[in-house]
C-alpha cells in the first residue's frame, strides 16, 4: 500500500493564499480544524463518563449506554473519538497528496454535525435513528474523498476510502448485532474496527515516521526490508481478523507473533534510539512502539499464558498504539497547517506525556498489580482526560483562526 510518493511531505499545504476577506474564521477551512477539535473534546468527555459509570453514578441515557455500558464506552472510543480524528487526518492529507480542495466550509460542516448528531443519538436513542445517522458519516465521508482522488487520478491513495468503507461497515454491523441483543458480536465487530484504525496507524507511520525522523536528524538513514515492509499491512489484519473471529487461540497466537515482529523489525530499522531529546518525534516512535507489544499481549492472551486478559492487548493497541499516534499527529499536523513551529511546546509535551502515562498504567498496571485493578484504570482515564482537554485549550483558538501567512488550512 502507497500513501503518498516517498519524499512527499502529505501535511504541506499548497502555496496559493486566501483572499484577506475569508480571513475572519478558519474553523471550516479545512477538515483538521474541526474534526482535530472536537474529536478530542469528545475524546476527554467520553472518559469522562466512562469514569462516572465505574464509580457507580446513575446516568440518564438510552439505547447502547443503558443496554451495554462497556459497548457504549467501546463503540464511542472508536467510532466517535477515534473516526472524527481519522476523518479530519485524511480529509487534510487528500488535499496535499492531490493539490485539490476536499470538504470544506458548509459540506465540512454537516460533515462535522453529522458526526456530532450520531453521538448524541447513539447515547439517546431511539436506536433506529442512532444507527441511521451514526453509520452514514464514514460512508459519506469516504464518498467525498473517493470524488477528490477520482478527479486528481490519485489511484495509488483509492484504497483510503475503500479502507473507510470497512470502517463504516463494521459500525453498522455494531448496531446491527445490538439489535439482536448479540452483544458478544458486536463486540467482536469493535476488535475488528480498532484493526482497521490500527492498519491506518502502521501504514501513515510506516511512511510518515521514517520520513520526520529524516527531515529533523542529518544524516539519519531509516533502513527498509522489503519483505517486512510487504509483509506488515497483512500480518496486521490477519492478526486482528482471527482475533475477532475467535478462530483457535493458537491460530491467533501465530499470526499475532508474526505481526509483532514485523512491526518491531521496522522499528528496530528507523533506530528509534536516536530521536531523544525531541519530543514532537519521539511520541511517533514511542506510540509505534505499542504495536509490537500490543500484539505480543495479544498472542499471551490467545494462548492463555501469563494471566493477560484480553481487554488489556486491546487497551494497548487502542490508548497506546491509537492514543499515542493521535495526540503525536493532531499536534504536529496542527502546528503545521496553522503555520506554527513544528517544535513541541510545553504543554504539547504535557499532552504526551498524559497519554503514554495513561497507556501504561491501564496495561501494565493491571499486570504487575491486578489487585489494584480500578485504581489503574481510574488514574488511567484521568491522565487521558487531561491530556485531551489540555489539548482543546492549547488548540483552540489556533484552530479558530485562519492561517496568519494567509495560505489555505
Amino acid at each position: 500500500m502507497k500513501i503518498a510518493e516517498p519524499n512527499t511531505v502529505f501535511i504541506a499545504a499548497p502555496e496559493r493564499r486566501e483572499p484577506r476577506h475569508r480571513r475572519r474564521f478558519g474553523l471550516l477551512n479545512l477538515g483538521f480544524r474541526p474534526f482535530y477539535l472536537c474529536g478530542a473534546g469528545f475524546g476527554a468527555f467520553a472518559l469522562t463518563v466512562w469514569l462516572l459509570v465505574l464509580s457507580g453514578m446513575p446516568l440518564s441515557g438510552g439505547y447502547v449506554l443503558r443496554a451495554d455500558p462497556v459497548g457504549w464506552h467501546a463503540h464511542e472510543m472508536v467510532f466517535g473519538f477515534a473516526a472524527a480524528i481519522v476523518v479530519g487526518f485524511l480529509l487534510t492529507a487528500v488535499r496535499a497528496w492531490t493539490g485539490r480542495d476536499t470538504a470544506k466550509g458548509a459540506p465540512l460542516a454537516a460533515l462535522a454535525l453529522l458526526w456530532l448528531a450520531g453521538r448524541v443519538l447513539v447515547w439517546s436513542g431511539p436506536a433506529l435513528p442512532a444507527a441511521v445517522v451514526d453509520s452514514a458519516f464514514l460512508p459519506i465521508a469516504a464518498i467525498l474523498l473517493l470524488r477528490v482522488l477520482v478527479k486528481a487520478g490519485n489511484r495509488r491513495n483509492y484504497f483510503v476510502a475503500a479502507v473507510l468503507l470497512a470502517f463504516g461497515a463494521l459500525n453498522a454491523a455494531f448496531h446491527a448485532f445490538s439489535f439482536d441483543a448479540r452483544l458478544d458480536l458486536a463486540m467482536r465487530a469493535l476488535y475488528a474496527s480498532a484493526g482497521i484504525v490500527v492498519l491506518l496507524v502502521g501504514v501513515v507511520g510506516g511512511r510518515v515516521i521514517p520520513m520526520f525522523t529524516a527531515n529533523a536528524i542529518p544524516g539519519f538513514v531509516a533502513r527498509r526490508w522489503r519483505v517486512v515492509e510487504l509483509a506488515v499491512a497483512p500480518m496486521t489484519l490477519a492478526a486482528f481478523v482471527a482475533d475477532a473471529c475467535a478462530l483457535d487461540g493458537r491460530i491467533v497466537a501465530v499470526l499475532a507473533l508474526l505481526a509483532c515482529g514485523v512491526h518491531l523489525a521496522r522499528m528496530i530499522g528507523w533506530r528509534s534510539f536516536a530521536v531523544r531529546g525531541r519530543p514532537i518525534l519521539a511520541i511517533l516512535h514511542l506510540a509505534y512502539a505499542w504495536l509490537p507489544l500490543g500484539f505480543a499481549l495479544l498472542a499471551l492472551s490467545a494462548l492463555g499464558l501469563a494471566r493477560v486478559p484480553h481487554s488489556l492487548a486491546i487497551h494497548a493497541f487502542a490508548a497506546g498504539a491509537i492514543g499515542g499516534a493521535i495526540i503525536a499527529m493532531i499536534t504536529r499536523t496542527a502546528r503545521g497547517h496553522t503555520g506554527r513551529p513544528l517544535v513541541a511546546d510545553r504543554r504539547d509535551i504535557a499532552c504526551y506525556a498524559l497519554v503514554l502515562s495513561a497507556s501504561a498504567l491501564r496495561v501494565l498496571g493491571p499486570l504487575v498489580a491486578p489487585s489494584w485493578h480500578s485504581t489503574w484504570i481510574t488514574s488511567a482515564g484521568v491522565c487521558w482526560v487531561l491530556a485531551f482537554a489540555l489539548y482543546v485549550a492549547a488548540y483552540a483558538a489556533p484552530l479558530f483562526r485562519p492561517r496568519e501567512d494567509g495560505k489555505p488550512g
